[in-house]
């Protein structure tokens, strides 16, 4: 599956999933909900902004598709749009022109955000890359800094349960490092990865593969895996990346968009509601696709 088809699947679908969209001041913002209007996968609340959107022609053509709810400021729209999804009102919160750390300040609010206690949030990506014949996720470059074993199950399960709700039956997740092998003295969380697999082979998470250490070459290069005398059921062909850390996880992110055709979509999983977390220099594809991926 690739991101165009993501998409038309989306649209294929009879439900329509609410997005709250919190202050989108920004164009790419507008446009990329104009064009999930258009193309029908959502339906959708502006939260705040209101003097931005009403100037958008191609939104004033599509005004019988969203609602708008008014809010003072940023903050303010941040605050609104987290209530109404804890109450029910929209299944998707998306950023729009908002710094990060205020956004996620309404979300982890203890007693109005919607971070469930006991429950952990992690930032997961979707990638389309052109050398690669299906779409790569990957986790975590930009929340958890350094994962506990904990954390590191529940990133494992969720983007298990995002590769099955695009119909991969056993989804390949391949647990990053610089080695192929456990290094307990140098890399003592490789020795986590040990007690994933073992769970994985129990039937912990479902029909799924989980193997590592292995580089990110090998997770999704057969010929490379073989070369290097690697056996792995992964054998290549991983739907789903966990790195150990955010920094190598925000490398990676960071190193790819640079390259031509690549193109990506984020959202944080783990709260009531998943939340389309781009930045605000991000494209309107990215954020379109963003949109497609949280409605799932």
């Amino acid at each position: 599956m690739d991101f165009k088809t993501l998409v038309e699947h989306v649209a294929a679908r009879a439900e329509r999933k609410r997005v709250a969209v919190v202050w989108a001041a920004d164009l790419h913002s507008q446009e990329a909900v104009a064009e999930a209007l258009r193309l029908g996968i959502v339906e959708v609340v502006f939260v705040g902004a209101r003097e931005w959107i009403e100037k958008n022609p191609v939104l004033a053509t599509l005004s019988d598709k969203w609602t708008y709810v008014d809010a003072a400021n940023a903050d303010d729209a941040a605050k609104l749009a987290v209530r109404l999804c804890r109450e029910g009102g929209a299944e998707v919160l998306m950023k729009g022109l908002i710094n990060t750390d205020n956004l996620l300040k309404a979300v982890l609010d203890k007693e109005n955000g919607l971070l469930p206690k006991g429950r952990v949030m992690t930032h997961i990506t979707a990638t389309s890359l052109p050398v690669y014949k299906k779409l790569l996720f990957f986790t975590d470059p930009a929340v958890i800094p350094y994962p506990t074993p904990v954390q590191r199950a529940e990133q494992v399960r969720y983007v298990i349960d995002i590769c099955r709700r695009l119909g991969v039956e056993e989804p390949k997740v391949s647990l990053i490092h610089c080695t192929e092998k456990v290094n307990e003295k140098h890399f003592p969380f490789t020795v986590d990865y040990t007690y994933l697999i073992a769970d994985a082979a129990e039937g912990k998470f479902g029909s799924c593969i989980v193997d590592g250490p292995l580089d990110v070459k090998t997770s999704v290069d057969a010929e490379a895996m073989r070369t290097k005398g690697i056996n792995s059921k992964i054998d290549g062909e991983a739907d789903a990346l966990v790195f150990p850390d955010i920094i190598s996880g925000n490398v990676f992110y960071k190193t790819i968009s640079l390259f031509p055709g690549v193109e990506t979509a984020a959202m944080l999983v783990g709260p009531q509601v998943p939340v389309v977390l781009t930045s605000r220099g991000d494209s309107m594809l990215t954020k379109l696709y963003s949109i497609a991926l949280a409605s799932i």
